[in-house]
């Protein structure tokens, strides 16, 4: 069964095209190692919370942008396995260690889907 990575994280909003390469530049590497899709989508409608929201839940800033992100595996172990044979690789380690925003605010996990239903594809 397939396998998510996700994460949000806050990116200068003002750098988002030093993003959209950044992402671009990952994609051929994740999809050597088995990944069969990444979205990286740029917050448009993120509005703030009361009690809690995805910018509160990243310190976004005001001239930050919430990013939500996931890659599609097509199982846990592919996804295990890409992650082993990148964190040993300094070239790899250093392509994902530049990130165009403050890592240490990003949010991350891996899911289990438990339902897919209709079109993933974008549109």
């Amino acid at each position: 069964m397939a396998y998510i990575d996700g994460f949000v994280a806050p990116v200068p909003t003002a750098g988002r095209e030093t993003y959209v390469t950044y992402a671009q530049a990952l994609w051929p590497i994740f999809q050597d190692l088995g990944a069969t899709a990444m979205w990286d989508c740029w917050g448009d409608d993120v509005p703030d919370g009361e009690v809690t929201s995805f910018r509160k839940a990243v310190g976004a800033n005001d001239d930050e942008t919430v990013v939500f992100a996931w890659t599609a595996w097509p199982d846990k172990a592919t996804r295990e396995a890409a992650w082993s044979k990148l964190s040993p690789d300094p070239a790899l380690e250093k392509a994902i260690g530049d990130m165009p925003f403050d890592g240490k605010r990003m949010i991350f996990g891996g899911f289990a889907p438990i339902l897919v239903a209709g079109d993933a594809s974008p549109g």
